[in-house]
């Protein structure tokens, strides 16, 4: 039976370059570290390492096994890790706020619900801000963690924000309207239309984003007479007061009156990041890292 130890031992050979350097690492006798790897080849009957008098080299089963191995111990880190928040009392209520252009996804719910299995004691309070009022209250300790869509205007010493994924952005239009017939058009193209929401002054966000791709191509989203920057926009688009450009996830709760038109990959892309405190609690921090690390295997 393969051991941790032995796991550990050979990706510290295979890091350090030598077993020398290993062995003083692990402050072990490099007799017993060669006889731990050999024994470690004779359990996975096959040869994982050559070396002479001056270096190391992986053989080919020797890198899957490495690659494995460092996998398995990050797993286990993780694992002792979460345990020993569990075991600490880690328990208590998450509040989590998301911006209403960050849809709450299949895929992230399942993240989520991941999670809270990994998390016995946690609860998650889940609810809606402004992708540039979630980092106020988060550091003024009205909530925990902000899924918000990039760019925010506003700095704030005590948050971090971390990208998580980019998603494609698609134009939102009425059944009702020419552009229905459309399967895919430019951001120039939009110019003579009006926009159900443009950017407020002070605020970065999707609306924001939009503006300055429109900028980009010589022009200002024109504003229609009903203007909404919350998924209510959806509502106004389907009585054909305008058009907005949306994220791609935003299908998942539109009314059965909106049509989604395709822009090109050039001018199409957005961000969702995450923002936490710098300095968040144990329970927090922990939820955080491990949410970071499951979205980033979507």
């Amino acid at each position: 039976m393969i051991s941790i130890r032995q796991f550990r031992y050979f990706v510290e050979v295979v890091d350090a370059g030598s077993y020398s350097r290993a062995a003083e690492k692990l402050y072990i006798a490099q007799s017993a570290l060669s006889r731990q790897i050999k024994e470690l080849e004779s359990e996975v009957q096959a040869l994982l390492l050559t070396r002479d008098a001056r270096h190391i080299e992986l053989t080919p089963a020797g890198q899957v096994f490495y690659e494995r191995a460092k996998r398995i111990l990050d797993d286990v880190e993780e694992t002792v890790r979460q345990t020993r928040h569990v075991g600490q009392g880690a328990q208590g209520i998450i509040r989590l706020l998301h911006s209403s252009s960050v849809t709450l996804t299949p895929a992230i719910g399942a993240v989520l619900n991941r999670l809270l299995a990994q998390f016995p004691g946690v609860s998650l309070d889940v609810s809606k801000g402004s992708s540039e009022n979630q980092a106020a209250d988060i550091e003024e300790g009205r909530a925990d963690l902000g899924l918000v869509r990039l760019p925010t205007l506003r700095k704030h010493a005590n948050i971090v924000v971390r990208e998580l994924f980019a998603e494609k952005l698609v134009v939102a239009v009425s059944a009702a309207s020419p552009l229905a017939a459309l399967e895919r058009t430019t951001i120039a193209a939009l110019r003579d239309e009006a926009f159900v929401s443009i950017p407020h002054k002070d605020r970065g966000g999707l609306s924001y984003l939009v503006a300055g791709l429109c900028l980009a191509q010589g022009f200002f989203p024109k504003a229609a007479r009903a203007l909404s920057r919350k998924t209510s926009q959806l509502n106004l688009i389907e009585a054909n007061m305008g058009i907005a450009i949306v994220p791609d996830s935003m299908r998942l709760v539109a009314p059965p009156g909106v049509r989604f038109i395709a822009l090109p990959d050039e001018e199409s892309h957005s961000v969702v990041g995450l923002i936490s405190p710098r300095a968040a609690s144990g329970m927090v921090a922990a939820f955080t890292e491990a949410f970071v690390r499951e979205m980033n295997t979507l």
